[in-house]
Parts: structure tokens; sequence; C-alpha cells
């Protein structure tokens, strides 16, 4: 189906896991889940640093697959492509959610979740070296192609994507210490592992 050259080798290096608004978070919490009321309102301190910085930093790197998964039906006449696209929009916008209402949980800023488009995050401190995150100039080259050309365009993009979300979610795994998002990071690990196998077996094919 598609040749074996590649169009893109893009995906960000480097990645430095960057603490965001963790300032009432400064030491290491036990796993049993305890509660504390801020403004009478209960929030969860079963959670640490490295927690907060996969949930914030994860959130806009799932809402660019779902900004590049709605290229796909308006570009892509390849219905392996058009399905594929599809299954990551549908996976991955609830993920968003659950995010937000972990962050929520922990007394963190929560980005909105109205609408699913790419939030802007030209100010959010990190970004440049998250792990697979495009930049606005390959996304914007992205949007310009149609056909078999987008279709290899946007399956060795998404592979570089999902490749830089595993490694986040790996690192969570490593160092965080929350149930719920150490869960989501493995969710994210075995369904987005099959899927770079699926899109390498189309990008050879």
């Amino acid at each position: 189906m598609f040749g074996t050259r590649t169009v893109y080798v893009l995906g960000a290096t480097g990645f430095a896991l960057l603490v965001a608004g963790c300032g009432n978070s400064t030491s290491s919490h036990s796993p049993e889940m305890t509660m504390s009321t801020t403004s009478g309102a209960a929030m969860r301190t079963d959670f640490d640093d490295a927690d907060v910085s996969f949930l914030q930093m994860m959130y806009p790197h799932h809402a660019q697959a779902v900004a590049m998964a709605q290229l796909v039906p308006s570009r892509s006449q390849n219905q392996q492509v058009v399905a594929l696209a599809a299954a990551i929009r549908d996976a991955q916008a609830p993920e968003m959610e659950r995010m937000s209402a972990l962050l929520r949980g922990f007394g963190k800023p929560a980005p909105a979740t109205g609408g699913h488009a790419m939030p802007d995050i030209s100010d959010m401190p990190g970004m440049s070296t998250t792990p697979g995150m495009m930049p606005d100039a390959d996304m914007a080259k992205l949007r310009a192609l149609s056909g078999p050309e987008f279709d290899r365009a946007w399956l060795q993009m998404m592979i570089d994507h999902h490749s830089g979300a595993i490694t986040m979610a790996n690192d969570e795994l490593a160092h965080g210490s929350n149930a719920d998002s150490k869960a989501l990071a493995q969710s994210i690990v075995t369904a987005q592992q099959s899927e770079i196998d699926r899109m390498r077996t189309m990008l050879g094919s």
C-alpha cells in the first residue's frame, strides 16, 4: 500500500519531566488514599508530582492526536486509515476527560474539556520538549496534503506521536504513585503500542 520511504521523521527528543502546578505537593504521598479539606471540598492526597505532570502534559498530547484524527475523513480515501483515526479519536477523547477529573480531584488545574479542540499550548512549559508533540509547522503541512501522500505522512506522524505518549506513560509507571493515574498510563502503553504495530504494517504493505 505504501512505500517504505519515511516522509517525516518527527518527534521531540530530550524529554525533561516538568512539574506543573505542584506548589503544595512537596513530598511523596502514601499509596493509601487520604483526604484533606480545602474550602469545604474534599480533595485527594494520594498522588505525587509525577502524577500531576503526567496528566497535565498528556492532556494536550492527547488533544493533538484527536485533532490529527479529525483531519482524516476529509483527506483520506483509505478505509484502514479512516477506521484507525476513528478508533484513536474515540479512545483518546474519553481519556482526556479522565485526566481532567483526576486533576480536579487532586486540587490541580485541569484543562478545559469542551469540544476536545486542540488547546492553546503555546504558553505551557515543556510542550516544546514533550515526546512526540508535533510542531505547528508540521501540522500545517499535514493539513495541506490529501490522498496517499496524506496517508503516509499521517501514519508516520502518528507513530512518532504514539511513541512519545508511551515514553511519558512509562515514566509515570516508574515514578508516579497514584493508582488511577498509573492504570491510565498502562492502558496508554498497551493500546498505543498495538496501534503502532498496526500502523507500521500499513506503511510497509
